[in-house]
């Protein structure tokens, strides 16, 4: 029998889905058909502490209780009721840092984010000892570069994890991962669906003469796989989430996963020759492979998906941020002129101008690099548009050249998958904020990876929705389906989404651009000495 949505929370039948991303905390709340009925959110910035990018402890739990809080309020609003159980919580948040802790739980360093590129000389390292390409965020390289950088506090370490796993073991008690996560802190075994045994034991060897007082199997989270019992809500735990003290414990937590794991799930994106692209404040796409890549590349990491396979991932530090500073620009100046301002209506119409200017964007250029961009070998950012007097300097081509900016890193990466490796994709699904605006930044990314692009009405859910469907397959998979096809025949049924193919002159036009945006990286260099 089929619950309303109040009928679903008083049965305790919701699931929660919570995820700590870069600029807002979302808890979503979904119903037994996996359909949202409730959300909460709550809005933070990272901090620059000591030149690292990071967010405090105090922080985290401020931001996850008011964000839950706000979640609450929306329930009593909505539906005149409590939560106070649930059948199952998720918990996912952006991958990869440093987290290190004592035996006392106390945290050793403020946490590290993915977002700091002073890993350089370990990941170098790394990639080398491991022949297997090591990104500066991965926790790994975290790690190594505390030992290169001789830290105080590495001896004393004794759990390391990542955010999510954080959360999850401060509101369980248990020191474990989702395998998707997990990939980002050390490759995983495709085989054994855990930690690589061979790196695991060349990293010990490789800092033997330290003699620290762990071994590196020690201190990483257990592994696991979606649906796989990852523990329960705790009476801590559920005081730590809900300070008002009216949720229960005792409520399933599925495997914590990061939000690459999360949006694949979001997008029906976990088969074989599926991928998607998130593209937000970073960016990132992810192709599920049916085979390994001939050899490692340095702009490609291999993750895998929450059921273990694995996945090409291109990550990007940059996206959205200069765009939206540029919006900001001109709501500023509606603003001066005295007109209401829709930030919607803002967007819609510059976004919509854009596709009406040139496909090369008339010669401009835009480097989008708010922070470093390891892909394009860059340590530090600094944002620039450049122009040439010749240059057809009008407001279509000046839109069009941020947004092509946007996933211009994207396209540097993919390159290399559909032209060097020849991967093969049925369906790749587009969501986050680029893709707010219909149909525009669907057909920019169209253009830029050459290949269709669909995006669903789902898409601005995101990777809250994406963990709390995977609470779903951890409690209501009666079928024992894989996570492929439970995602295909309990969740979208039916929804391939809007797909929207690139036309031949918007790829030549993207490809003229970016053979002149690689031309002109040596001007971001340049900028980014200028201090």
């Amino acid at each position: 029998m089929k619950l309303d949505a109040k009928s679903t929370i008083e049965a305790g039948k919701a699931i929660l889905g919570i995820e700590l991303g870069s600029t807002r905390i979302k808890a979503v709340l979904i119903d037994q058909e996996n359909k949202p009925i409730a959300q909460g959110s709550h809005t933070w910035e990272n901090q620059l502490v000591d030149g690292l990018w990071t967010y405090s402890i105090e922080a985290i739990w401020s931001g996850l209780q008011d964000c839950y809080a706000d979640l609450r309020t929306n329930v009593k609003n909505a539906y005149g009721i409590e939560i106070e159980t649930l059948a199952a919580i998720g918990v996912s948040a952006m991958m990869h840092g440093y987290m290190p802790f004592n035996k006392k739980e106390e945290i050793l360093v403020p946490f590290r984010t993915w977002r700091n590129t002073n890993t350089g000389r370990a990941a170098a390292i790394l990639s080398e000892l491991f022949v297997y390409n090591i990104p500066l965020r991965w926790s790994i390289s975290h790690l190594y570069q505390a030992i290169l950088d001789n830290e105080a506090h590495v001896n004393e370490i004794d759990f390391l994890t990542t955010l999510a796993g954080y959360v999850h073991w401060q509101i369980t008690g248990k020191k474990v991962l989702g395998i998707g996560d997990a990939s980002g802190m050390l490759p995983i075994d495709p085989t054994t669906n855990n930690y690589s045994a061979e790196m695991v034991a060349k990293f010990d060897k490789l800092i033997a003469p330290k003699e620290y007082s762990w071994k590196l199997q020690d201190i990483l989270p257990k592994v696991l796989s979606a649906g796989e019992n990852a523990g329960v809500l705790t009476p801590e735990g559920s005081k730590k989430l809900d300070v008002s003290g009216n949720l229960k414990a005792g409520i399933p937590v599925c495997p914590p996963e990061g939000d690459a794991g999360t949006g694949m799930v979001a997008t029906n994106a976990v088969k074989q020759r599926t991928g998607n692209v998130s593209a937000g404040t970073s960016s990132f796409s992810m192709i599920v492979l049916e085979k390994d890549l001939s050899k490692p590349y340095e702009m490609i990491d291999m993750v895998t998906t929450p059921d273990g396979s694995l996945v090409a991932m291109v990550h990007c530090n940059n996206c959205t941020s200069d765009l939206n500073a540029w919006v900001n620009l001109f709501k500023e100046y509606q603003e001066l002129l005295g007109i209401p301002v829709n930030m919607d209506e803002i967007y819609s119409k510059l976004y919509h101008i854009a596709l009406t200017g040139d496909t090369d964007c008339g010669g401009l250029l835009s480097y989008n690099y708010i922070s470093g961009e390891p892909v394009t070998g860059l340590a530090d950012g600094r944002p620039l548009f450049v122009r040439s007097a010749n240059d057809k300097f009008n407001l279509a081509n000046f839109m069009r050249t941020h947004l092509y900016a946007s996933v211009g890193v994207l396209k540097i990466g993919n390159d290399i998958l559909f032209n060097e490796e020849k991967i093969k994709v049925d369906r790749i699904t587009g969501h986050g904020g680029l893709f707010r605006t219909k149909g525009v930044g669907q057909r920019i990314l169209a253009a830029a990876i050459n290949s269709p692009i669909s995006v669903m009405e789902t898409a601005g859910e995101g990777g809250a929705w994406g963990i709390a469907l995977l609470g779903s397959y951890l409690v209501n998979n009666e079928k024992k389906q894989s996570l492929a096809d439970f995602l295909d025949e309990s969740v979208f049924v039916g929804d391939a989404g809007v797909e929207v193919s690139p036309t031949p002159e918007d790829v030549a036009g993207f490809n003229t651009y970016i053979e002149n945006y690689k031309a002109g990286l040596p001007i971001e260099e340049a900028a980014v000495k200028f201090k």
